[in-house]
């Protein structure tokens, strides 16, 4: 078992009830504790360099919370085979006041020092504006300049726009996040303050770009809960969530998401319930935890007369949105439900497919109704240069599941999809799927969205199918919301031993719109959902499943007359 005092001491706290956590951060103890502690003969942790940072903090800036020691460790965690860190993205989320950003200060500082010991390894922290960029290199500064730091004036050369470690030759600077002025350097770690206020993943891919030059690059995401949505904090946020719900694995992932939240909004008239959304209110109180939950005390006892600051508090107090209504479509368990033998596929089904770019994914597949249970029979078609660029398909020694983010050649090796190297993909693939399944179960009526149907439809009319177009998609979403999610909640629905099933569905979530329920994705160009989008357009006519059972229970009755 790996063994380190400032790690275990928080899991212990916490199981004696000597510390309060939210339930995303029992979840990552729990992962913590089932996909790294026992591997003793995988990973490691750098005692020499958790300590330097630690001293180094301590000495030169203030004491280390239990939350900052906690997550220390597991920055420097390696794989035992390569020296490369186990986690390279790093995202704190809490309320704020919880000292986010001196901890991001206490780290580029080490990450630039002899103690650190990577030469050029530059460090950057992103924000929106300057004034927020700046806030931890100031704190840097000034701590360097401070009278009494003569050390570490000797250690480094501090200006107001640049601190260079003179040993390492390592440089920390602030940027603003403007993709368009910036571009990728060769950044050892770059920290990204105040992500939530990102609209788009721009900024993250420039800078992002840039690591890799040197040893052991990392990101650090801090933040507390915004106004911005759809934007990049909440893409990271469901990937988090994913990570601690075991939907992806923890370390191969390389993200640590050590998030703090109320779980519910009732827990925000309990004071002694704000240590779940900020550590830094855990009890007993420091001196700074005291002079925090005053002022936060006052905050909340204005809202009694300006309600109005009602959303303002829960959102960067309390770090919950409480007017949210975006959910993940199932819970990962539901999801995995479906991974259930298929029942007796002998009744004629209806198909469907989603053929959502010509140039990535393409899905097909056949339900089966008996009794209360929906079985979704499906098929996926992908085009190789996608699944090269966005999953690393095609590098050299890549093995069946060790792609990024999605095993394709491990669905393949299952015959749950099939990769073709077109440079878009064929509508024949589709129609030819078709009639080998009709073959099979007699497959006559097949649904889809008006993409590319006045290709398909002619040609699968050819073949003597029945096609019904759905014009606009999600017209039909409020109306299949309730069946989906009865479905998922009452183990109705059966996809077999199909991971690349779970998959479409884990990456579709759920917003409430003025006109009712979307299935929306939850990143638009990675994470695919056609899969599911197929199987929402069969379930539209599933009523004709019904109309079948019924038929074939009266034909089955005739059989027992004698007439």
């Amino acid at each position: 078992m790996l063994k380190n005092k400032y790690a275990d001491t928080y899991i212990d706290r916490w199981k004696k009830g000597e510390i309060l956590l939210n339930k995303k951060r029992i979840q990552l103890i729990e992962r913590i504790e089932t996909d790294i502690l026992p591997y003793d003969d995988r990973y490691y942790y750098d005692e020499e360099k958790i300590e330097d940072y630690i001293t180094f903090s301590e000495t030169w800036y203030f004491e280390l919370d239990e939350w900052e020691k906690f997550i220390a460790p597991f920055i420097f965690l390696f794989h035992i085979e390569s020296d490369e860190p186990v986690f390279d993205e790093f995202v704190i989320n809490m309320g704020r006041g919880g000292g986010k950003n001196g901890f991001i200060s206490t780290l580029a500082n080490y990450f630039i020092s002899p103690l650190h010991g990577i030469d050029y390894y530059d460090v950057s922290v992103v924000a929106n504006s300057e004034k927020q960029a700046k806030r931890s290199f100031q704190e840097c500064y000034r701590v360097i300049q401070k009278k009494g730091n003569e050390d570490l004036r000797e250690e480094f050369e501090a200006y107001k726009s640049s601190i260079t470690g003179l040993e390492t030759q390592s440089v920390f600077e602030y940027k603003t996040s403007n993709a368009s002025s910036q571009d990728g350097g060769r950044e050892g770690a770059v920290i990204y303050d105040e992500y939530h206020e990102m609209e788009n993943t721009e900024i993250v891919d420039v800078f992002s770009g840039g690591l890799g030059k040197v040893d052991c690059g990392r990101q650090f995401f801090i933040g507390t809960k915004g106004f911005v949505r759809e934007g990049y904090f909440d893409i990271k946020y469901r990937e988090c969530e994913d990570v601690l719900n075991g939907a992806v694995d923890f370390a191969g992932s390389g993200i640590f998401p050590y998030i703090c939240e109320l779980d519910e909004i009732g827990q925000m008239d309990d004071p002694d319930l704000w240590a779940l959304a900020n550590p830094a209110l855990q009890k007993p109180l420091n001196k700074r935890g005291e002079r925090l939950f005053t002022k936060v005390m006052k905050q909340y006892k204005k809202l009694a007369t300006e309600p109005s600051g009602r959303s303002a508090f829960v959102t960067k107090r309390m770090n919950f949105l409480e007017e949210s209504m975006e959910n993940s479509v199932a819970s990962w368990e539901e999801i995995k439900a479906t991974d259930r033998p298929f029942f007796e596929l002998d009744t004629v089904p209806v198909g469907a497919f989603d053929y959502g770019s010509v140039r990535d994914f393409a899905a097909c597949g056949l339900l089966f109704k008996k009794g209360d249970e929906y079985a979704f029979k499906t098929f996926s078609f992908a085009v190789k240069y996608f699944c090269d660029v966005h999953y690393g398909y095609s590098i050299t020694g890549q093995s069946a599941g060790t792609e990024k983010k999605a095993p394709i050649k491990e669905w393949e090796r299952k015959g749950l999809m099939k990769v073709v190297d077109e440079p878009s993909l064929n509508p024949q693939h589709i129609v030819d799927w078709f009639v080998e399944m009709r073959e099979k179960y007699g497959v006559r009526k097949i649904i889809a969205d008006n993409y590319k149907l006045d290709i398909l439809r002619p040609m699968l009319e050819a073949e003597g199918f029945e096609v019904e177009c759905i014009k606009r998609p999600r017209s039909i979403h409020p109306l299949m919301a309730s069946r989906v999610e009865d479905g998922f909640a009452n183990k109705k629905f059966i996809f077999g031993d199909n991971p690349l099933m779970r998959w479409y569905t884990n990456n579709i979530y759920v917003k409430e719109t003025p006109d009712g329920k979307q299935f929306l994705k939850k990143e638009e160009v990675k994470r695919k959902t056609d899969g599911f989008q197929a199987f929402v357009y069969a379930l539209y006519r599933a009523g004709e499943l019904d109309d079948q059972v019924q038929i074939d229970d009266i034909l089955d009755m005739m059989d027992e007359i004698h007439f």
